[in-house]
């Protein structure tokens, strides 16, 4: 999952950036109201973490902005603004959640988990395509019920096209949602990605595959639907 980061402390950024990674998640990082405006016009976020007190503009316009635009991206305030005027006043602008500064990064990882499963934006907690799952929460890929081990990268792939499980997903669309800014990303980066994850669902028995529509992106279909064809 791709998630904007809007926050102009730089270390505090980098720490969440780093954390959030960490949990399988790909996060870009702004640090001006500006920024982030230019971001979310051009990149489609599953989730935004917006900080309030930035340099050029308050939190709040831009994310009523963005209302205003029709824009519903999930939204998550970053704040040190306590008591619960505040919180209303983030919420009635257009926030779906308000976590308030210092927090613990467990806490944070949670609500943003817990927006990404809002039926709007996800398929389920665990999605499941033949003897394949992947538990959105735990993020662990699992088949026949065992726990797979299996690389970020391929993670990501496998989550996004199971989303989509038995349509063409468009492989500018894989690379949007597996890489961040600043990442320097081969023209071949998803064909390597996708092939290695092939070869591994190969490997542990899994009746699914990964098929490669030329010119256009991959389609993940499962053993039901290849013996129908």
């Amino acid at each position: 999952m791709r998630i904007l980061l809007i926050e102009d402390h730089q270390r505090f950024a980098g720490f969440v950036k780093d954390s959030l990674g960490k949990e399988g998640f790909t996060v870009d990082v702004v640090n001006t109201g500006a920024a982030g405006e230019d971001a979310i016009s051009s990149v489609n976020y599953d989730a935004v973490i917006l900080d309030l007190g930035l340099p050029d503009l308050d939190g709040l316009d831009l994310l009523k902005s963005w209302r205003e635009k029709g824009d519903e991206t999930p939204v998550l305030i970053l704040s040190a603004r306590d008591g619960t005027d505040a919180k209303v006043l983030g919420l009635n602008s257009g926030g779906d959640d308000y976590l308030l500064k210092p927090f613990d990064m467990e806490e944070l990882v949670a609500r943003i988990r817990a927006l990404l499963r809002r039926p709007s934006e996800v398929l389920g907690l665990i999605m499941t395509a033949g003897n394949v799952s992947f538990d959105t929460t735990a993020r662990e890929v699992l088949i026949n019920g065992k726990a797979i081990s299996m690389p970020r990268r391929e993670m990501g792939v496998l989550e996004h096209l199971l989303r989509r499980v038995g349509r063409v997903v468009p492989k500018d669309v894989l690379e949007d949602k597996i890489y961040g800014f600043g990442k320097e990303v081969s023209s071949n980066s998803v064909e390597v990605h996708v092939s290695r994850l092939r070869k591994r669902l190969k490997e542990i028995g899994a009746d699914i595959t990964v098929e490669t529509v030329r010119g256009v992106g991959y389609l993940l279909s499962d053993k039901d639907s290849l013996d129908s064809k």
